[in-house]
């Protein structure tokens, strides 16, 4: 291997050589035949020969290519290390966070808004049958979307179909469903009775509030922990500041997790909140 690079040094030497001697003999050829081409005060080129090993050459060569080498990346550091290429504009990644935060919170508590709806209470709700799901010819489709629900009185439910020839499919959804609803049909359209509830299924809604309850908190939780986690690798350490593209100090940091903590306990208590009410709708039916 470092014979086959001592060749290949070799012939770039002597070919750099040749290139270099041929131009000087074109140089001194064209001052020779035409000198009024060259001016009166040029003086023809003498040559001399110097006597020089292959190693010599080889040697030079390598230690050209060295110095080169060095120069170029003295170059490059330089300017790297310039005002100018380390000037950055600054992003404030605060509002970003805050709004990602905001979001995961809202959807967290539209989720339970949904689910708790969709429980059975004394009184009738709309809502409580959008969960259920009609089987049409082989295709499931959500209930809400084939008929109108809309509330007669607090205890009877009516459900106007789009598509008449569907209110047996619709009936058969609802008495399938774990509300424990027995709808009546005129033919028309659905007209369900909320029946009031028994102690036990009191108590079973009233545990499902309950989870409900505690998975929107956790979620609310997890989107408070991530957003932190967010504000903390975004804050450059003390090495990396004057490099750094971040607006972001310490102090703002603290500022964005003290807001992140206080939506977290307005979202909480939000959740909590929806969770007495939907309780005291139970146990009050």
């Amino acid at each position: 291997m470092r014979g086959e690079t001592m060749a290949i040094s070799t012939r770039r030497a002597l070919a750099s050589y040749r290139n270099i001697y041929g131009a000087l003999r074109a140089t001194n050829f064209t001052a020779n035949r035409f000198p009024s081409l060259i001016g009166s005060t040029f003086s023809p080129i003498r040559y001399e020969t110097v006597p020089c090993s292959l190693e010599q050459t080889t040697t030079f060569l390598l230690e050209s290519r060295r110095s080169f080498a060095k120069g170029r990346k003295q170059i490059r550091d330089e300017v790297d290390g310039d005002d100018y290429g380390s000037v950055t504009t600054a992003v404030n990644v605060g509002p970003n966070i805050k709004a990602t935060a905001v979001s995961q919170m809202e959807a967290a508590i539209d989720a339970l808004s949904r689910e708790l709806t969709k429980l059975r209470t004394g009184r009738a709700s709309a809502g409580m049958l959008d969960h259920i799901i009609v089987d049409s010819g082989g295709v499931k489709t959500p209930l809400c979307r084939m008929a109108v629900i809309s509330v007669l009185d607090p205890k009877t439910l009516s459900v106007n179909p789009y598509d008449p020839d569907s209110l047996k499919e619709l009936e058969k959804a609802i008495i399938s469903s774990p509300l424990g609803l027995n709808p009546q049909s005129d033919n028309q359209r659905l007209i369900v009775p909320i029946p009031p509830l028994t102690k036990e299924h009191v108590q079973a809604v009233c545990k499902v509030v309950a989870k409900s309850s505690e998975d929107v908190k956790q979620s609310i939780r997890r989107a408070r922990q991530k957003a932190l986690d967010t504000i903390k690798k975004s804050v450059p350490k003390k090495k990396d500041r004057d490099k750094s593209a971040s607006a972001f100090s310490e102090d703002d940091a603290k500022r964005l997790e003290k807001e992140i903590d206080d939506l977290t306990k307005k979202f909480i208590k939000s959740a909590e909140d929806m969770c007495k009410s939907k309780d005291k709708e139970i146990t009050s039916s």
